[in-house]
């Protein structure tokens, strides 16, 4: 089963016939429950003179929506099958000790319940955290769930394990105690971020998404680009990466947008598996983009304990980078094969486009305003999806109705579900070694072998996070890594902000490299390709998201925190050294010609590696500064643009003589 990562839903997923089944009445009601919970709570309106305190707030929270998660994935995690007898009653019981661990939530607090709990309470302790595995399996897939239940019992064995993963060891009662009564575990950072900021987002999302938002950024895409070389193929990079930065989820993203942008590649001269590893990218880098990218950044501005704005600024440099690698990639590719664009007839008018979507674009710019220059990161989307239904119910064409407003309804409860299942279960790692203590451990030993070597920590780091990657969602990933692996490469003097990112980067990886390559798999089965050449020329075009985290944690001037001349300065030799990377792959320098002919396979290699040393300001794990890097860069890449001009000159001759 493919982890769920989604966070925004899939139309197709949604039940179908009546929306008044038992079933979806209840999601309904829950979802209308906890929505008027959350407005109630972020903008203070103290509603029936109603004001819960935090802790007591995310206990009514989560239990909502794990209750709501049994209803939503079967025994086997398949989405809005039949309910059977079995979740009705695990529904029941998530309601039933939820309600307990909210009603005690002052008791809790003033007793100190996660290191001395009563009887009943350490009963229910048990109940709920088993009913958060099950959830997680369910919604997160049995990979993370095994991860998660391995790491949730480690304090009841941890001093049985050799050095260096012993910790601090506690009884089973002790242990999950813990992890349901104190607010380090379940109700830690990760289900404070969702319940402060995250899950404004998703509900921005789903209804963008529910009100037209998809279709609008996808002929916004066809308008710009779809005419030129290559323009099926632009367009999903710029189709794929608005949609990914809202709904923070590859698999759902390749399903949804892939199924027009990757029939349209092949029709225009892609190959299948080009086509297939197109999507995959532009998808995965959707996740990386602001201004929302997905749920994980909420979570990053909450470890780092800074605005939600700052995540943004810092990650606009980095999505930037990758994008335009890729889309100087699918240009070489198109140029070196003379592929053409979409027809005039495919290609929807910009201004047109414009017109008919201007509330898409009011709406944007309300969220980035309030998000950038306000700094109010928790009421921006709630403003912006009061405005984009204001505007929605003015029009007869996009008024909806009241099937439409439940359909709505049905795909933020569904989106929340399974967002709140995953967050309860990393929650359980987090309690964990915090409880053992075993994270201050880890970090001392990969300071011992890294020794002062910064950039063998990196790479020990980038191996750790992708291996992760492999068996978890993009959100799970970066918070055990945050917790194991962050303090480490900060310890080693690195910016902390370029390191959170760097492993959200290598954490995403897994998405579009074998063996897993989830992204890459399922765009290769609407290509009609296989998943392995799919996967591995994913990793072809996305190559520069391999190199890009290396870039920006070695010099934080690519994520703005430099001086404006340093920042200038290294922006500038990273877009020129990426473009030559990607050029250099597909052997073809725009604006010169081609590589093909004699030598092609050594003049790729020195530009790609003259590319790389432009693009890499300095080397200080190797006593490297920035001139050094500069001209050998600037040497390697001479030659094969020389040889490109001479050669595309030849060309241009035998053509015009023809």
């Amino acid at each position: 089963m493919q982890p769920a990562d989604s966070v925004l839903e899939d139309p197709e997923s949604l039940p179908t016939g009546s929306p008044f089944t038992p079933r979806s009445v209840v999601l309904m009601v829950l979802t209308v429950a906890a929505l008027a919970l959350v407005i109630n709570q972020l903008f203070n309106l103290r509603a029936f003179g109603v004001v819960l305190m935090d802790g007591r707030y995310l206990n009514v929270l989560a239990t909502i929506f794990l209750a709501a998660t049994f209803l939503i994935f079967d025994f086997r995690g398949h989405r809005f099958m039949r309910t059977s007898p079995l979740d009705w009653l695990l529904a029941a019981l998530s309601l039933g000790a939820g309600a307990y661990i909210a009603a005690t939530a002052l008791d809790n607090l003033n007793e100190g319940w996660e290191f001395a709990a009563p009887q009943t309470a350490q009963w229910v302790a048990f109940l709920f955290a088993a009913l958060v595995l099950e959830a997680t399996r369910r919604a997160g897939g049995l990979v993370l769930a095994v991860i998660v239940t391995f790491v949730a019992f480690y304090p009841s064995f941890a001093g049985y394990v050799p050095a260096p993963f012993s910790g601090f060891q506690s009884t089973l009662s002790q242990t999950f105690a813990y992890h349901v009564y104190s607010s380090e575990s379940i109700f830690g950072i990760p289900m404070k971020a969702f319940g402060g900021v995250v899950i404004g987002f998703i509900i921005f999302g789903a209804v963008l998404q529910h009100t037209g938002g998809g279709s609008f950024f996808n002929d916004l895409a066809l308008g710009l680009v779809g005419r030129y070389r290559g323009g099926a193929a632009k367009v999903s990079i710029f189709g794929s990466g608005f949609m990914g930065s809202m709904s923070g989820s590859v698999i759902s993203n390749v399903l949804t947008t892939g199924s027009v942008s990757i029939p349209a590649m092949k029709r225009t001269g892609f190959s299948a598996q080009t086509a297939a590893a197109t999507e995959a990218c532009a998808s995965t880098g959707g996740v990386l983009m602001p201004p929302v990218m997905g749920a994980t950044a909420f979570v990053m501005a909450s470890f780092l304990a800074i605005p939600y704005a700052e995540v943004v600024m810092a990650a606009v440099i980095p999505s930037a980078l990758f994008y335009f690698a890729l889309f100087a990639q699918i240009d070489a590719y198109a140029a070196r094969r003379g592929l053409r664009g979409l027809e005039r007839a495919e290609v929807p008018r910009l201004r047109d486009t414009l017109r008919t979507g201007w509330p898409y674009v009011l709406v944007f710019g309300l969220l980035i305003f309030m998000m950038v220059v306000l700094r109010q990161e928790t009421a921006a989307p709630f403003y912006s999806v009061a405005l984009l239904l204001v505007i929605n119910q003015i029009s007869p064409k996009t008024r909806i109705g009241f099937r439409k407003f439940c359909d709505i309804l049905l795909g933020i409860g569904s989106s929340l579900a399974e967002l709140t299942a995953v967050i309860l279960g990393v929650g359980l790692i987090v309690g964990s070694f915090s409880a053992t203590g075993l994270a201050g451990t880890l970090v001392n030993e990969l300071l011992f072998i890294a020794g002062d070597n910064v950039f063998v920590l990196l790479v020990m780091g980038a191996a750790t996070a992708f291996i992760f990657g492999m068996g978890m969602t993009a959100t799970a990933c970066y918070i055990f890594l945050a917790i194991v692996l962050a303090p480490a490469l900060e310890a080693g003097g690195l910016n902390q902000t370029a390191v959170h990112l760097f492993i959200l980067y290598w954490g995403m990886v897994s998405y579009i490299t074998p063996p897993v390559a989830l992204g890459a798999y399922a765009a290769a089965t609407i290509a009609e390709t296989s998943p392995m050449r799919a996967g591995f020329e994913s990793m072809r075009l996305g190559s520069i998201i391999y190199l890009v985290p290396f870039l920006f944690v070695l010099n934080p001037a690519l994520i703005g925190s430099a001086p404006v001349i340093e920042v200038a300065i290294a922006v500038i030799c990273a877009f020129i050294g990426v473009s030559m990377i990607s050029m250099g792959l597909q052997g073809y320098v725009t604006f010169f010609g081609t590589l093909a002919g004699r030598g092609e396979l050594p003049l790729r290699i020195m530009l790609t590696l003259g590319g790389f040393f432009i693009a890499m300001p300095a080397m200080p794990f190797a006593g490297v500064g920035f001139g050094v890097t500069a001209i050998l860069g600037m040497a390697l890449a001479a030659l094969p643009i020389l040889a490109a001009r001479q050669r595309g000159h030849a060309v241009a001759t035998v053509e015009a003589a023809e």
